[in-house]
């Protein structure tokens, strides 16, 4: 899965020139003859560990249950678990 959705990054990547231009000529016909991974829509985050679709935190680019072991390890700089 990981790989897939790599496979789509470079592939959103290398036509997203074709697509803009296409977009803004208007037209549809050719855009719809673009393969259907070149769309940013398809594209979906995935932990960069275990490629986890689910539970995805932006800031740190990995899901919350490897965020929430990482941490605990203390191997997230400037993270530590909250005690009060």
């Amino acid at each position: 899965m990981k790989a897939r959705e790599v496979k789509r990054q470079k592939m959103v990547a290398k036509y997203a020139e074709k697509r803009k231009a296409l977009k803004e000529a208007g037209d549809w016909v050719g855009l719809q003859k673009l393969p259907r991974n070149a769309s940013p829509v398809r594209l979906h985050n995935r932990c960069k560990l275990t490629g986890r679709p689910k539970g995805y935190m932006r800031t740190f680019g990995i899901s919350r249950v490897m965020f929430r072991e990482m941490a605990n390890k203390g191997l997230i700089p400037g993270v530590r678990k909250a005690s009060w």
